[in-house]
């Protein structure tokens, strides 16, 4: 896998100070993407484990909250293989920090994978404090938003251990949170 860029103070992509990390590659091609360039799957860099080492040490600096997967496609499923090994060390040497994944998949589609890729999205999933899932609508941005997909008026939110469907407030806990249909362009 290729990475697009690490982000090591990050305001932009979750709450508070986050490390984020952009992988390279996406099916999905949205028109008006943020990052156009990071669909290509050799764009960027080699992602190995010294840069995933250097990922974990940097998020688990006092003032970071946690860590964002943006992309590129984090949960294409040879990105996700590649980044399942920094979700689980992550979890057990950080596991008072959060995790969020955006994603231009819906959590419908990644349900429905099979085999190992189900096995990988279920293991993933279990790892996540929130996915903000769907493609970017252009015709929908908006940059009034203060955190690109939190604005209950606009978001269908439901968590995970939850009725899918079912409204509840944005919070953490071991199940994951989903942030549906949401603005995810960034400016």
């Amino acid at each position: 896998m290729h990475y697009a860029e690490v982000k090591y103070f990050d305001v932009a992509n979750g709450p508070g100070i986050r490390v984020s990390l952009f992988v390279s590659g996406c099916p999905h091609a949205c028109p008006g993407c943020f990052n156009e360039i990071a669909w290509n799957y050799e764009y960027g860099e080699e992602y190995t484990a010294e840069v995933e080492e250097k990922i974990l040490k940097a998020v688990s600096r006092a003032e970071i909250q946690g860590l964002s997967l943006l992309g590129g496609e984090p949960l294409y499923p040879a990105n996700l293989h590649a980044i399942l090994p920094l979700l689980r060390k992550f979890k057990e040497r950080l596991p008072k920090k959060d995790i969020w994944c955006y994603s231009g998949y819906t959590y419908e589609e990644l349900l429905s994978r099979k085999g190992e890729e189900k096995q990988e999205i279920d293991e993933a999933f279990s790892y996540l404090t929130v996915l903000v899932d769907g493609r970017f609508i252009e015709a929908e941005k908006d940059i009034t938003l203060s955190l690109p997909g939190v604005e209950k008026s606009k978001a269908d939110l439901y968590s995970g251990d939850k009725e899918e469907g079912e409204n509840c407030s944005l919070r953490r806990s071991r199940k994951f949170s989903i942030i549906k249909n949401i603005y995810r362009n960034i400016l």
